[in-house]
Parts: structure tokens; C-alpha cells; sequence
């Protein structure tokens, strides 16, 4: 068994229609997430999960002709389609990462593999994004997304979930139900909760771009301090994107727990 990370990755997009392949420094978005990955140790293989629809055959043809593993799978289950890809790759434990986060840090990442490592955990999670919302200290910024849990998690929600929302979001099963999982978070050592680096429409794309612009480098991958010091010197692009905060829908996987009486 190795760690497999595994990056879920489609076209459709309200606001920003194939963001994922949308060019940064002439390569694509989901090109950049990968590579950064791959700068992760622990990390024995990097996966893309795909649909199986004709809508998104242009990143199948984008892993196919960049000799990226992938896994094409359900539209619109994606907890089947990413338990699939877990079976097909082998991978325990497993890494999700969601391929509207071209900041995901190599180090939180490994950090949050030895957090993992160090517990008996079942599930841990980087604190930000839906996970933890709830939460009102040490949360990194939207876009550092990273969660490390076991395939027996996986396949115990794969098995279990029922609710749209918990097949669509993959883990909200696991972390919600803190009776059948045991789960922990991985703090910041400062509250970042008002940074956004997460893509989602044309404003936090162009931020995105003017960063890597700035700090990219072939041989070493920028880092948070990076960014948060470069943003520190440029406030005006530090606010570019900021009035979305807040308008990323997480509640709703909470809300499952008045529909179906789950904890």
C-alpha cells in the first residue's frame, strides 16, 4: 500500500467554466496543482479523478498526453468515483485534493501526513473550507484544502453515505460523524481565516496568476510564508478577491443533519 493523492478534477464551472485548465504561466492550473504535489515525500503516486463524461474528456486528454495516472468515474457521484480511483491506484492512506487550489502547500501537506501517522486516526483535515467552519482559531486560508484518511474510512462511507450532498462532497460523512470516525484537524499557528486562495471566478483566478508570477520557481515550490509576505506588500491584490469570502456555500453539508437525523 502507498499514499496516493488524489486530486478531484472537472470542467464544469458556473462562474469559471474550465478553470482547471485555464493556463498559469502556460501551463494549466490542474498541471501546477500536480506538480506541486509531487514536491510531497510521502507521496508515492499522484491521481487525477475525472468523469467519465464527453464534458470533461479535455482533462483526460490533458493526463493522457502529460502521462498523468487518472480514474474516470461518476459525474456526479464522487465518493463512488473517488473510492474507485482509491481501489484502482491501491492507495492507503489517501490524500484528497480538489483542483481549485493552486496553493496547495507541499508542506502542510506533509505535515498533515505526519499528523496522520502520529494518531490513531481515522481522518484528519487541514483547518479550513467546509471542515472548519465551525471553527474560530488556527484556520489556514481557503485554498490550503488537504484531507489524509484511511481507505477503511472511505470504504465504511462509500458504504454508508446516502444523502446527495455526502456522495457529491466525498468526506463530509467521515468528519461529521465523530462517533463512527476518529478525526483531527491540523492548525495554523495564527488565524488566516480571512485570506481566500481558493479559484472559483475570474477575480481570485487573475490573484492566483499575478502570485505565481511573482514567486514561481521550476526547482522549489513557493510556499504560505511566500505568499502571505508577498501579499503583505501588495494589500490591494490581498483584497482582490475578498468580498467572496463567505460565499462558498459550506453550510449546507451541515445542514444534512436536519434532513436525515445524522450526527
Amino acid at each position: 500500500m502507498k499514499t496516493v493523492a488524489i486530486v478531484q478534477a472537472r470542467m464544469g464551472s458556473t462562474r469559471l467554466p474550465g478553470k482547471v485548465l485555464k493556463p498559469i504561466l502556460s501551463q494549466p492550473m490542474l498541471w501546477h496543482i500536480i506538480k506541486r504535489l509531487q514536491f510531497v515525500q510521502p507521496i508515492g503516486e499522484v491521481v487525477v479523478a475525472t468523469s467519465d463524461q464527453p464534458s470533461d474528456e479535455p482533462i483526460r486528454r490533458f493526463c493522457t498526453d502529460a502521462k498523468i495516472s487518472f480514474f474516470a468515474g461518476s459525474e456526479t457521484d464522487v465518493l463512488d468515483r473517488f473510492y474507485r480511483t482509491a481501489l484502482e491506484f491501491n492507495g492507503n492512506p489517501l490524500l484528497r485534493i480538489t483542483a481549485d487550489c493552486p496553493f496547495v502547500d507541499p508542506q502542510v501537506v506533509s505535515h498533515l501526513i505526519t499528523l496522520y501517522g502520529s494518531g490513531y486516526y481515522d481522518h484528519v483535515g487541514v483547518a479550513t473550507g467546509a471542515g472548519a467552519l465551525f471553527m474560530h482559531q488556527g484556520r489556514f486560508p481557503d485554498g490550503l484544502d488537504a484531507e489524509c484518511f484511511s481507505f477503511d474510512a472511505l470504504e465504511r462511507a462509500w458504504r454508508e453515505a446516502s444523502h446527495p450532498l455526502d456522495r457529491e462532497h466525498v468526506t463530509p460523512y467521515i468528519w461529521r460523524n465523530k462517533e463512527l470516525f476518529r478525526g483531527g484537524s491540523l492548525y495554523s499557528n495564527q488565524d488566516y481565516s480571512h485570506l481566500r486562495w481558493t479559484v472559483d471566478n475570474a477575480a481570485d483566478f487573475e490573484m492566483v496568476c499575478q502570485v505565481y508570477a511573482a514567486l514561481y520557481r521550476e526547482d522549489e515550490p513557493f510556499l504560505m510564508p511566500d505568499i502571505i509576505g508577498f501579499l503583505s506588500n501588495h494589500p490591494g491584490l490581498a483584497a482582490y478577491n475578498q468580498t467572496f469570502i463567505g460565499q462558498e456555500g459550506y453550510a449546507k453539508v451541515w445542514k444534512v443533519e436536519a434532513r436525515t437525523g445524522q450526527n
